[in-house]
């Protein structure tokens, strides 16, 4: 089980880098994880298109889905053809980038599949797990497992009980850090810190810990640091061309 940054900025893509996205493969399956702002072009790199066999979002703000609209027009209009895909996401959050285009030029190019709290499913050789997690809008953390080795995501959360039971004994959480300490009291309830981050994988015994997300030209060091008070195992920030393998 192999996971892949694509980009991990939050908000929009500093110069040179991507915002959310993530590949995770699993015996040849692949599977392209919130296609942010400026990450299809980094998928390319490594995937041809047509190779990505499902897509999951975990909520509908452009940081984190943007890139579906140009992935879906290079499947549907390639000079070959691939089966329709598997996009899975919360209730509504497809609806904006879906509607960039005439429905007629994307039509056949792929199934949407909404995703619901506690109710688990299969890709491939992954089961999936949504949680509720609260955002702004409407998003879904990630529990993906293969086998015994699991990845965890929170996509973007403020606090939550779920967390502890999404990060469960993880051997990989990656999790959303916008701020170093201290999240401005507007967004509180919506965002995370990297110390909210650090203490989460504590609780949840996660073998490492991945900070994304964070704000556009700010350094990973105060990030790193704050995360490091409140959680002792090995911790990185998602920078594009991380790759974490899970044996």
């Amino acid at each position: 089980m192999r996971l892949t940054v694509l980009g991990g900025c939050g908000a929009w893509p500093a110069a040179g880098q991507a915002c959310s996205g993530y590949v995770v493969e699993e015996e040849g399956f692949t599977v392209y994880v919130d296609p942010g702002y400026a990450t299809l072009p980094r998928l390319l790199e490594r995937w041809p298109a047509g190779d990505v066999d499902a897509v999951i979002v975990t909520h509908g703000h452009p940081d984190h889905c943007a890139d579906l609209n140009p992935l879906l027009r290079a499947r549907a209009l390639a000079g070959r053809p691939v089966p329709p895909l598997p996009v899975h996401a919360p209730p509504g959050a497809l609806d904006a980038v879906l509607a960039l285009d005439n429905r007629r030029m994307l039509a056949g190019s792929f199934v949407a599949h909404e995703l619901a709290p506690g109710v688990p499913r299969r890709l491939g050789p992954f089961r999936l797990d949504p949680f509720d997690l609260p955002h702004h809008v409407p998003n879904a953390g990630l529990r993906l497992s293969a086998g015994d080795r699991v990845i965890a995501y929170t996509g973007d959360t403020g606090p939550s009980g779920s967390l502890v039971a999404l990060a469960k004994d993880a051997d990989l959480l990656v999790a959303e850090a916008t701020y170093p300490e201290g999240v401005p009291d507007e967004d509180a309830p919506y965002l995370s810190s990297a110390l909210d981050a650090g203490r989460t994988a504590a609780s949840a015994g996660a073998a490492r810990l991945l900070l994304t997300h964070l704000w556009p030209d700010t350094p990973p060091q105060p990030a790193l640091e704050a995360a490091a008070t409140t959680y002792d195992g090995p911790l990185a920030v998602a920078a594009a061309g991380v790759t974490v393998e899970l044996p």
